[in-house]
């Protein structure tokens, strides 16, 4: 389906991702409503034109990841989805099988689309149906859900609302207030005649059908609709006699169709991660004041941090935090980080989204000659190299102690700036740098 994005489509709130990065459990939140099977189909066939890339935007990577993977893992981590079937062009087959592979999609299978998408979203439905033969042969949903992959931001609850009224109606669709007013226009190039904008919503995905109903329109469809054909909506209407419930999304759905859109999706994925971290603050008194006060300062810059003396051995907290902070007046605390970014590499967490370490050091005397030494440097850079291996992202900051009290909180608030711009930016070229603030 398509729409055109403009800037007031863009998310308005990205906490609406990774919300089980903060601790929330969203998996509850469908179980006991959905008691039925539901299942995924997602169209990803597509060459992206619109994108002006050799690569189709589905397989564009930011952080590490291709935008699709994003996509399938909203839908993977909600239990109530049994199965996501996503369609691919013949040629991306085994790249998508390697996605899948590489960051542990356990509900997918992948099966080969169609030149349009009409075609490919059939493609995904007989997967289904009984003419499937073989062990390849999926059990058939009660609702399937149809969704773009190239619309990583949907949200579970709005899942919940759209697949809650397929079963009841038979058809499900998100609609979106128009941004633009919509104009024809003659075949000369001249003004025909404008709609009246607020009697238009603009229709999005994702959208939701009984799988019965679905099926049985595509079955029937024309060969125009296959070729022509955008709107999965129109056709259960058109072949099955069935009126879809539309209800108004989030304005989250937005569409990565542009380049600018990957900045976008990147930017928002960005955020959210940054909008916690973990500090550990040591037990010496000089590095429990400034962890303290660092607390106060990232905290007006909408960041919220839980203050720990020490983390090791405490691998739930590992678990659900993206950024960690340690501060320390010793340089063998080093190989506590080390420590951390092993257990993480074995608990698999840096998988899906990099993870920022930011070691504060912290000097007790002004004097340069008791500073950092060459071959300690070249200690966090390689640290820093094994670590972004991992997919973790390791940064070093110095503090220097001073004994006056102007020039100490103009540190601490540069190390909170730095601080800051280090985890929301993620960049992984200033890994292995030790920064001054």
């Amino acid at each position: 389906m398509e729409s055109v994005s403009t800037a007031s489509d863009r998310p308005c709130d990205p906490r609406c991702l990774l919300k089980s990065e903060a601790g929330v459990n969203e998996g509850n939140m469908g179980q006991g409503a959905v008691d039925f099977p539901v299942a995924v189909v997602l169209p990803a066939a597509g060459s992206g034109e619109r994108m002006g890339l050799s690569t189709p935007k589905q397989f564009c990577t930011f952080l590490n990841r291709p935008l699709i993977s994003y996509t399938i893992e909203t839908f993977d981590r909600i239990p109530w989805i049994e199965t996501i079937v996503v369609v691919v062009a013949k040629e991306s087959h085994d790249q998508m099988l390697h996605i899948i592979h590489r960051f542990h999609h356990i509900k997918v299978k992948v099966v080969e689309g169609g030149a349009t998408r009409h075609r490919s979203i059939f493609s995904g439905l007989q997967a289904f149906s009984e003419s499937a033969e073989g062990p390849s042969s999926l059990p058939r949903p009660k609702v399937v859900i149809i969704h773009d992959a190239v619309r990583p931001f949907v949200e579970e609850d709005f899942l919940l609302k759209i697949t809650l009224a397929a079963k009841e109606q038979g058809a499900s669709g998100a609609i979106r207030p128009l941004v633009s007013t919509v104009i024809a226009t003659t075949s000369e190039g001249y003004l025909d005649h404008s709609l009246e904008r607020t009697k238009y919503r603009a229709s999005e995905m994702p959208q939701g059908f009984l799988y019965d109903i679905i099926y049985q329109a595509y079955q029937r469809c024309s060969e125009f609709d296959f070729e022509f054909g955008t709107e999965c909506l129109h056709l259960a209407l058109q072949y099955s006699g069935t009126n879809a419930k539309l209800i108004e999304g989030p304005p989250t759905l937005w569409k990565v169709t542009y380049k600018r859109d990957l900045a976008a999706a990147e930017c928002v994925i960005k955020e959210t991660l940054s909008l916690s971290a973990c500090l550990i603050s040591g037990t010496m008194a000089e590095t429990i004041e400034l962890a303290s006060k660092l607390q106060k300062d990232l905290a007006a810059h909408s960041m919220t941090l839980d203050l720990h003396p020490f983390v090791k051995g405490n691998n739930e907290l590992l678990s659900k935090t993206r950024n960690f902070i340690q501060i320390s007046a010793s340089r063998e605390s080093l190989s506590e980080i080390a420590e951390m970014v092993k257990v993480l590499e074995e608990m698999n967490h840096a998988l899906l989204y990099p993870v920022v370490i930011i070691w504060v050091h912290l000097y007790m005397s002004e004097e340069p000659s008791l500073r950092q030494k060459p071959d300690e440097l070249s200690s966090i850079m390689d640290l820093s190299t094994k670590a972004k291996q991992r997919n973790v992202l390791l940064y070093g900051i110095e503090v220097i102690h001073s004994k006056i009290p102007e020039l100490w909180e103009r540190s601490v608030e540069r190390l909170s700036e730095i601080t800051t711009a280090l985890i929301r930016d993620r960049n992984p070229a200033l890994t292995g740098q030790l920064l001054h603030a």
